[in-house]
């Protein structure tokens, strides 16, 4: 039977500039989309475990697909 571990995951969150695209129709906001596709550049930490901020920008910044976020009509 195989072990089970009870080790907290690495986490670690952290935070970087990227540019976005903002609709705005008569004075409103309609909408802002975020561009997934920018590098990882300057991260800030945030919280959690700090030794693992660049072992998970490398994850974040390694050409996986990100969902496209978008927010507004």
């Amino acid at each position: 039977m195989p072990e089970t571990t009870t080790q907290q995951p690495c986490r670690v969150v952290f935070q970087y500039l990227v540019p976005v695209h903002v609709e705005v129709e008569d004075g409103l906001v309609a909408c802002v989309s975020v561009i997934d596709e920018t590098p990882v550049r300057d991260p800030t930490f945030v919280e959690g475990d700090a030794s693992y901020l660049a072992e998970a920008v490398a994850a974040a910044d390694d050409g996986q697909d990100w969902p496209s976020w978008q927010f507004g009509t």
